[in-house]
C-alpha cells in the first residue's frame, strides 16, 4: 500500500440538484453522457488535477451510486473520496461538504458536477492563483454576445458594456477559513460561492476559464456534451478528462471550406459579420441569418471533421433561435477545442450589394476574431455585377476558408 501525504487541498463536487430543466429521467448528475454518468465524467477531471480530498455531495438516496462512480473515476486515489448527503439549497450542500473536510485542508475548490467536461488545466489555474495568495478565485470567460438591458415589457432600455462582463465557471477556489466564515455569516442565498464570499467583503480574482467547461442545464446542453464525449476515444485513461482528449491526436494543420446563403426578409434589423446594421433589411433564418458567421462555422467544422452547421445548430436547437455570431462561433470554438484543435486563421468573402462593408470591415474582423478567441479573421466583400440573387439584392452569400492547427 502506498502511503500519501495528507492533502491540504479539497474539492467539493456539488451534485445534489434534481435536474428539473434537464428532464433526463434522473437527478442531473446521474444522467448518462455515454456509458458513464455526468458525475463520473466530472470526477475524471477532478482526479486528473493535483491530489486532493474529494467530497461528493449528492441526494441522500444516491450516496451508494455516487461512491461507485467516484471509486471508478478515482483509480488509485480512492482513499481520497468522501460522499455526503446534500441539502435543499446549494449553500446547504456546500456547507455539508465543508463539514466533511479533513483537518489538514487549507484551500477548497467548489465544483459543479454539471460542468462535467472542465479540463484539468482550469483546476491548475485556480489552484495556482490560490497558491499565489488570493483568498477567492473563479475561472471566467469573456461575454461575447451583445448584451441589452430590457424593461418588463421586453423593450430595450440600454446597451450594456460587455468589456466589464465575464461569465463565471467552476471550480471556484477559496481559502477554507474564508469560505467557512462567509457561509456562517450568510443571511441570503447567492447564485454561486464567489458571490457569497464577495458579499462577506473579500476580493474575488479571475483566471482563464474554458469554453468546454459549460454547464449542462438543458437538453441541448446534454446533446452538446454527448457529442463532445463521443469525439473522445473510449480507451482514454480514467485520469484524463474526456474534454482534454482529441478524437485522433491531431498532428498536422487542416483546411476547411464553408459557404452560406440567406435571403432578405427577416424581422428586425440586419446582423452580418457579427455586427448590427441599423437601417438595413434583415436576413431570414432560424437564427439572425448571419451568412458570414455561418460560413465560418461550416469551414471550421469541415476542417475538423465534425460535421456541418446543421449537425450542431439545426432548427431543433431552440437556444440558437435568433442567436448572433458570437454564440455560434464560441460554441464552435468549444467543439474544436474538445477535439484537439485551435483556429489558425479564417478568411471570408461576402457577396452582396448591401450592406456596404468598406467602412466597417476592420470592425467586423475584430468582432469575429474576438469570438474565435483572438484567431485572425480577414473579411473581404464584392458584388456580382448585377448577376444572380445577390446581384438582384435578394440576399447575401458568404464563402469562408479556415485553417486549424493541433491545440
Amino acid at each position: 500500500m502506498t502511503l500519501r501525504p495528507v492533502p491540504t487541498l479539497a474539492v467539493i463536487v456539488v451534485a445534489a440538484g434534481s435536474g428539473t430543466r434537464l428532464n433526463g429521467g434522473a437527478p442531473k448528475a446521474f444522467v448518462g453522457l455515454d456509458e458513464r454518468s455526468i458525475l463520473h465524467h466530472a470526477l475524471r477531471g477532478v482526479f486528473a488535477a493535483p491530489p486532493a480530498q474529494v467530497v461528493v455531495v449528492v441526494p441522500d438516496s444516491l450516496r451508494g451510486d455516487a461512491l461507485t462512480d467516484a471509486r471508478d473515476a478515482a483509480g488509485d486515489r480512492a482513499e481520497l473520496i468522501t460522499v455526503v448527503a446534500g441539502g435543499a439549497t446549494r449553500q446547504e450542500s456546500v456547507a455539508a461538504g465543508l463539514s466533511a473536510l479533513w483537518a489538514d485542508v487549507e484551500t477548497v475548490l467548489v465544483h459543479d458536477a454539471a460542468r462535467a467536461l472542465t479540463p484539468p488545466a482550469v483546476f491548475d489555474r485556480v489552484i495556482g492563483a490560490l497558491e499565489a495568495g488570493a483568498a477567492a478565485v473563479i475561472p471566467a470567460v469573456p461575454v461575447v454576445d451583445t448584451i441589452k438591458r430590457v424593461d418588463g415589457e421586453g423593450r430595450v432600455v440600454a446597451a450594456v458594456d460587455r468589456s466589464e462582463l465575464a461569465a463565471a465557471q467552476t471550480p471556484q477556489g477559496f481559502r477554507r477559513d474564508v469560505l467557512e466564515a462567509a457561509l456562517a455569516a450568510a443571511d441570503a442565498d447567492h447564485t454561486d460561492d464567489a458571490a457569497l464570499v464577495a458579499a462577506a467583503g473579500h476580493d474575488v480574482v479571475t483566471v482563464e476559464g474554458d469554453a468546454v467547461a459549460f454547464k449542462i442545464t438543458t437538453a441541448p446542453d446534454l446533446e452538446r456534451a454527448r457529442a463532445l464525449v463521443g469525439a473522445a476515444p473510449s480507451h482514454a485513461p480514467a485520469a484524463v478528462a474526456p474534454a482534454a482528449v482529441p478524437p485522433t491526436a491531431p498532428t498536422t494543420p487542416r483546411v476547411g471550406l464553408g459557404t452560406d446563403v440567406h435571403g432578405f426578409g427577416g424581422e428586425g434589423v440586419l446582423w452580418l459579420a457579427g455586427l448590427e446594421w441599423p437601417g438595413e433589411a434583415a436576413l431570414s433564418g432560424h437564427s439572425d441569418g448571419d451568412a458570414v458567421a455561418h460560413a465560418i462555422v461550416d469551414a471550421l467544422l469541415a476542417a475538423a471533421g465534425l460535421g456541418d452547421i446543421g449537425t450542431h445548430f439545426g432548427t431543433d436547437r431552440p437556444e440558437f433561435a435568433g442567436a448572433h455570431a458570437a454564440a455560434f462561433l464560441t460554441h464552435t470554438l468549444g467543439l474544436l477545442g474538445a477535439a484537439g484543435w485551435r483556429v489558425g486563421n479564417v478568411s471570408v468573402q461576402v457577396q452582396a450589394n448591401r450592406p456596404r462593408f468598406a467602412a466597417r470591415r476592420v470592425e467586423a474582423e475584430r468582432t469575429l476574431s474576438a469570438a474565435l478567441g483572438g484567431a485572425p479573421v480577414s473579411v473581404s466583400a464584392t458584388t456580382t455585377d448585377g448577376l444572380g440573387f445577390t446581384g438582384r439584392t435578394e440576399g447575401v452569400a458568404a464563402f469562408a476558408t479556415a485553417l486549424i492547427v493541433p491545440a
